[in-house]
């Protein structure tokens, strides 16, 4: 039978300290739980809980994690609807300056640029204008609109 140690270290006091390696915990999408695989996780767990002999946890645990899952999927659901309604803000604004007189800065030149809008176009990035018939304006370069 062999006995393996610790490893020994110091710290900032010159004191030995023993530990023990540490591991990393990496979560990846693929190991973690959405709400309905907990539920039916917590499901499984009460209907097979001896109710003579219940578990050392704590009953209300799976309550406390059911909270706090429910929260941060209402915190993800809130980010992403305030996220969609600046993006339709962002359009509609870019859409109502259409035909009208705008002076923009190139982001090439740092000139100021003064033309009408022609159209717009929506990316993935965001919208952007055509101005005289060259494209690729974003609506962060505009300085004034007539």
């Amino acid at each position: 039978m062999s006995v393996s140690t610790p490893s020994v270290g110091t710290n900032s006091s010159v004191q030995a300290e023993q530990g023990t390696a540490g591991s990393s915990i990496s979560n990846s999408s693929s190991m973690s739980l959405n709400t309905n695989e907990f539920l039916n996780l917590m499901m499984d767990e009460l209907q097979n809980q001896d109710p003579l002999n219940p578990s050392s946890s704590d009953p209300t645990q799976y309550l406390t994690e059911l909270a706090q899952m429910t929260s941060v999927e209402q915190e993800t659901n809130t980010a992403q609807n305030t996220q969609d309604t600046a993006q339709a803000q962002s359009v509609s604004q870019a859409v109502g300056l259409m035909g009208h007189s705008i002076t923009y800065i190139d982001q090439t030149t740092g000139n100021k640029i003064t033309g009408t809008v022609n159209s717009v176009q929506i990316t993935s990035s965001g919208p952007t204008l055509t101005v005289n018939n060259v494209g690729g304006v974003t609506l962060s370069s505009v300085t004034n609109v007539s």
